[in-house]
């Protein structure tokens, strides 16, 4: 399964179950996050623990569906960076826009500050 689902409160927690997140699963990623944004799911945390790599296309649908969920009125939050991911958000200056946390539930818990 690509994408794990919880609700904890009134946080979807989706867990990436990909090795690598590449072009090749960014639309399925895209398009259940856009869905559950559709649905009325404005706060999320992306857990991406898994993950080993994730190229620009990946980071797009995180960078739009952050702005989607913003602009519902939440925001997206995310959980669990490998060496080479982290390497990515430093290069890209993503880490500035993602507020980043070690585990769940840290992320979880920010919502109700």
């Amino acid at each position: 399964m690509l994408i794990i689902e919880r609700l904890i409160g009134d946080v979807f927690v989706e867990t990436v179950n990909l090795e690598k997140g590449t072009i090749t699963e960014a639309g399925t990623v895209k398009e259940i996050l856009e869905n559950r944004i559709a649905g009325g799911t404005n706060k999320f945390v992306i857990d991406i623990s898994a993950c080993e790599f994730i190229d620009s296309t990946f980071l797009g649908v995180l960078v739009n569906s952050l702005k989607k969920s913003v602009k519902a009125g939440g925001d997206l939050k995310l959980v669990g960076f490998k060496p080479a991911v982290h390497a990515m958000f430093e290069l890209t200056r993503l880490y500035r826009v993602f507020e980043t946390f070690s585990d769940v539930q840290s992320a979880v818990k920010s919502f109700s500050k």
